[in-house]
Order: structure tokens, then sequence, then C-alpha cells
């Protein structure tokens, strides 16, 4: 059997690992970068975050989330991480479930994926080399690779999303796809920046906090909690990155600069500050609650003069501090594009495959895995999962018909 597997990142690497077990498959992957796994080298601040222990469907957004059961399930985390470990790769677990390579670094990842598709006889690689047409014939898929026209039995698409344009980010799996006759959902960055009213944020560039997270919309109510980074043109961060689905159409941010300190007890602290220091600058009433600069943001975003003594704040306005600590509300105009965006929410239709095989159901001998697919994860792993889990399932290259047989 003659197998393409267009695309060369996680879902792609994975699938036509897969595919190369058979002996006698051949397979062909092509990318379209000079390199294999370039956007894996990017993954959690270059550490490669690969998957999480809390596997759990509530972390898997599209149409129709539960279409990712059958691949999480037949390819989990304990799968994943012995096909890593078969290969080299070892491993550690950080608090909250987060999986990365003991290395601490997403070369590694890249590096044992590579090195065994060297070691795989049966696979060409095609790097540099864009699939500009693929057409269905009567016997399989008419593909040209280079300056040469290929056929081939089956073709698995893994071309990713678009999101990541710097990295390879492309619209191409989607092209390829809705040429076939397949549609899609609407698409729209997701785990990304916002972007805030400038006025507050300029000033705090750099500052990290960990935060409670509310984003209200037309859409409802969003809640997320875990650290924040503020940045120039709004805000970034774990925290914001699992908001950005929602905030495609902007919102109202409120943050929790103190979420592990109630409001009353708040309260109590300043009190008792400004009774034992009442010649302290008001500038440093927040000093040792907030980063000195947040704290600083707080005070004048009440209007207060920070060069007054403590002493001189009326009891009335201490309430009025902490309601600013506990709710410092930012405007959003929106999510930062595609090209900052570490995953694109939306994609081609998840109705139209098999959850069983991610085989086409309009296109026999056409299958779809990863990103491209109407699937996507929140931070923490979860979307290198979804395209370890696709791209294994969608490499064993049995229809659904076969693989009935196969249980039987």
């Amino acid at each position: 059997m003659k197998v393409l597997v267009i695309g060369g990142g996680a879902s792609g690497l994975t699938a036509a690992l897969t595919a190369s077990e058979d002996p006698h498959s051949d397979v062909h992957l092509a990318e379209r970068q000079a390199r294999v796994a370039r956007k894996l080298l990017a993954t959690g601040n270059g550490r490669c975050n690969l998957t999480n222990r809390d596997m759990d469907l509530s972390h898997y957004h599209g149409t129709a989330p539960q279409f990712c059961l059958p691949a999480l399930e037949a390819f989990g985390v304990e799968q994943t991480l012995a096909w890593f470990r078969s290969m080299g790769l070892l491993t550690v677990t950080e608090p909250g479930g987060r999986v990365y390579p003991a290395s601490d670094s997403a070369n590694s990842v890249a590096d044992v994926l590579r090195l065994t598709l060297a070691g795989r006889q049966n696979v060409t690689l095609h790097a540099g080399c864009e699939i500009a047409e693929l057409r269905r014939t009567k016997g399989g898929f008419s593909v040209r690779l280079g300056d040469e026209s290929c056929l081939f039995d089956r073709v698995i698409v893994c071309a990713g999303g678009a999101a990541g344009g710097k990295l390879g980010g492309t619209d191409l799996g989607y092209r390829l796809l809705t040429a076939l006759g397949h549609s899609r959902t609407k698409l729209q960055p997701s785990l990304v920046q916002l972007r805030t009213e400038p006025t507050w944020v300029r000033s705090l560039k750099g500052v990290r906090c960990e935060v409670r997270a509310v984003l209200k919309t037309d859409g409802g109510r969003t809640e997320r909690a875990g650290e924040l980074q503020f940045t120039d043109y709004g805000v970034s961060g774990p925290a914001i990155f699992e908001l950005s689905r929602a905030a495609a159409q902007g919102g109202l941010l409120l943050l929790d600069l103190l979420p592990d300190v109630p409001a009353g007890e708040l309260t109590q602290l300043l009190q008792a500050r400004q009774a034992a220091l009442p010649q302290l600058a008001l500038e440093d009433l927040l000093t040792g609650m907030l980063h000195n600069r947040l704290g600083r943001t707080v005070l004048r975003r009440c209007g207060l003069s920070l060069e007054a003594p403590c002493g001189s704040l009326p009891a009335d306005r201490l309430p009025e501090i902490c309601r600013t600590v506990k709710a410092f509300a930012l405007p959003v105009l929106g999510p930062m594009g595609f090209d900052a965006a570490q995953v694109t929410a939306g994609g081609i239709r998840t109705d139209e495959f098999s959850a069983q095989t991610l085989e086409s159901r309009l296109c026999p001998g056409l299958y779809a895995a990863g990103e491209v697919l109407d699937i996507d994860g929140d931070c923490g792993g979860y979307n290198l999962q979804w395209a370890w889990s696709s791209g294994r399932l969608a490499g064993q290259l049995l229809t659904g018909r076969e693989r009935h047989a196969s249980h039987s």
C-alpha cells in the first residue's frame, strides 16, 4: 500500500510512523518547510508540554468535542508515553499533571521522532515540498510531489491549522480537503494573547502574577485561574490563553489580583498597615501584597495621590482599593491574530469523518488528523495529545469495515 501523509508536525509524524509499522506499506511524508517538527519546537515555551495526566473531555472544544474520544481512548496518555519511551524519550510530570521531556527541551521530542523516522526503511521524507493539489482518481489519489506526479492508495491530511504562521501554520489542509468535498467551520485564533484598552497595562509590561480571570461577553461568562503576564498591548499567560477562544468579539476582563485573599481579609490588612504606619507614603500601601508597579497602578486607578501619607486616606477609600484589587477591569478589544496563536479553533467538520478511524465519509481512502479538524484543546498539553492520538488512529489505515472484521 502506498501512503501519503501531508504535514510533518506532531500528528503527521505520528501518522507516518504508525503507517510504516506495516512493512508492506510504502509511506511518503510531505512537509512544506525545510524540516519537520518546527512548530513542535516552540510548544511549551520551548519545553514541549507533550501531554497531561489530567485527561478529560472537558478540556476539548469544537462543534462536537466527543468526536475525539475514540482516538484518546485508543491511544491515551499512558500509551503515548510508553510509545515515546520506546523511542528513548524520558519524561517528567509536573504538579497539575503537565508532562515534559526530562531534558526540559522540545528538541528532545522532535529529535526522537526524527531519528525514528530516519530509521524506517519504508518511509520517504519530502521536505520543502508543498502539495498544491490533491485529486481523486479511480484507484486512489493523484498528487504532484515536486516535478513528479504520483499515485497513492491512501492519503492522510495532517497539515495543521492557520495558527502560528511564522512557524508553519497554513490553510493548506483546509484547501485540500474542501477541494475534495469537505466543509469547515469558522476559524479563530485560540490560546493567544488578548489586546485590551492600553491605559492601565502599558506601565505594567512584564509584570507577572497569579490571578483569577473572568471574561464577560455577550455569550456569557468564562472563568480561569493561573499565571498572567501584562504586555504593552494587553495580557498574556496561561490563564489568558484559556479564555481567548471566547474573546473573538471582545468583552470585559475582570482580574482578581489576589485570588487567595478574601476581600474582608485584605481590607483588614490595609487597615492595620494604615494604623501602624500613618506616615508611610501611599505608594507603598500595597507593598508586599502585589508587585510594586501593579500596586501603584491600582492606587492610581483609584485616583489617589501616591505621595500622600497613608494616614491621610479616608477610611471609606479602603473598600474601593480592595474592590479594584479583586476586580481589576480591562476592556478587551479582541485576541491577537493567527500568527501569535498556538492553535486554531474551528476546522474541517468532524461529522464528515468516522470518529473510529478518522477516514472521510465523503472520500474513501482519505484521512485527517490533528489541528486541521474542528477539535482544539485547552492549554496544558491537550492539543499535542490530540495530535498524537489522532495521528496514531489515522495512521492505522483501516476502514471501519476492516476494523470491525479485525475485532470479530
